[in-house]
């Protein structure tokens, strides 16, 4: 079994075993001057402005990572009811915060 990463507080097949705490991985990403002029004249004809979507990508995945290093030290071998947060920090740059329970899990 791999580790599992859920937004359900609960999984089918598994029952939880152990409930070991919050667990939370984030990142602080800034813009880049030069995707922001990209960005700014994409703004300008419309559509999707993907320069900023890959830097939330990357961002979700770095603090969903981040997040899981810290249940696997926790012993942890699933988390659930993951949810997600974000905040700016200062101009042109914001936190992304993954954010869950960490339990060890166990097939039924």
């Amino acid at each position: 079994m791999g580790f599992i990463i859920t937004t359900t507080e609960k999984i089918p097949g598994y029952r939880i075993v152990k409930v070991l705490g919050l667990v939370t991985g984030n990142t602080v990403r800034a813009r880049h001057v030069g995707k922001d002029i990209a960005a700014a004249l994409r703004n300008l004809v419309g559509g999707e402005v993907k320069e900023y979507t890959e830097l939330l990508r990357q961002a979700r995945e770095m603090a969903i990572n981040r997040m899981v290093e810290k249940a696997r030290e926790m012993g942890a071998n699933a988390v659930v009811g993951v949810r997600f947060g974000t905040s700016a920090i200062m101009g042109g740059a914001a936190e992304l915060l993954a954010y869950g329970t960490a339990v060890v899990v166990e097939k039924e």
